[in-house]
């Protein structure tokens, strides 16, 4: 059960990155419009979004990834049904 969650936490982190990516590129179609006051405010907050979305997929990345080694080295009698 522990793989599986590891490897449920892997594929978020994985949609989390590609939803940064094509973020990303929205932000530099929406930079080609003329500056306006709306397009800067798109823009500031895309990058945060960007920002957050980077973040939070390396994080679920490296838990899935240290429970996923730690559930592999594990022998496959002993996994907890607590």
């Amino acid at each position: 059960m522990n793989k599986f969650i590891a490897v449920l936490q892997i594929i978020a982190a994985i949609l989390l990155a590609a939803l940064a990516l094509a973020t990303v590129v929205n932000l530099v179609l929406i930079s080609t419009r003329p500056e306006t006051i709306s397009v800067v405010n798109a823009m500031v907050g895309q990058g945060v979004v960007i920002v957050c979305l980077a973040a939070a997929s390396k994080i679920i990345f490296r838990r899935g990834l240290e429970k996923y080694r730690q559930a592999s080295s594990t022998p496959a009698g002993s996994d907890d049904q607590a």
